[in-house]
């Protein structure tokens, strides 16, 4: 990189005669930097230096991930199902927050950890109660969709502060939903982007 800052823009060949290496050794290192957006390349005239800061171009690639790149397959219930019930797919699935829909099979509500420990904590018999006594509602909801920014849906996540959003998408009948976005989604997506680096 220091050799295309300070001769650039310089041709493969030059900057292998420099190094003293091979234009077929030094290929590779080229391709990285290139995809990488230190460097560009333009045919017949050589490599130059992008100037651009590793953080800008993090900046750049995050601006590129969608929701969709990373979403996962959402846990969803009935709302006549009761808290036990609820407990137990929540517990089957491994999952920290299950959606609830309704007879269209739309979105009604949600349901945390946070919902159903305090649910159980009462003397109420829980295999009597349904999710709709106990579930976040609409409008209540914080939702996103699949074409939506992961950086834009990681900074409801944490402006929420809950652990996940469904993904929806607009019917006649209400809001589908066609997957989740959850903290380690958006963490998968950063160690991606490391590893790419």
């Amino acid at each position: 990189m220091e050799i295309v800052k300070g001769n650039g823009p310089i041709t493969g060949e030059q900057i292998a005669d420099q190094l003293n290496l091979t234009r077929a050794t030094l290929r590779p290192d080229l391709a990285i930097l290139t995809m990488a957006g230190y460097l560009d390349a333009r045919p017949r005239v050589g490599y130059f230096y992008t100037g651009k800061t590793g953080t800008q171009l993090l900046t750049e690639n995050l601006k590129k991930i969608h929701v969709r790149d990373y979403q996962s397959i959402p846990v969803v219930i009935s709302a006549n199902v009761s808290v036990y019930d609820a407990i137990v797919s929540m517990f089957l699935e491994d999952v920290g927050t299950l959606f609830v829909t309704d007879q269209s099979g739309c979105l009604a509500g949600v349901l945390s950890r946070k919902d159903l420990l305090r649910a159980s904590i009462g003397k109420q018999e829980l295999t009597a109660v349904p999710v709709n006594i106990i579930m976040t509602r609409m409008p209540n909801i914080t939702v996103c969709e699949k074409d939506d920014l992961l950086i834009e849906a990681a900074k409801k996540l944490i402006d929420k502060q809950i652990d996940a959003l469904p993904i929806v998408k607009e019917t006649e009948k209400g809001l589908e939903i066609v997957g989740r976005l959850t903290k380690t989604n958006v963490t998968k997506a950063f160690v991606a982007l490391a590893n790419d680096e």
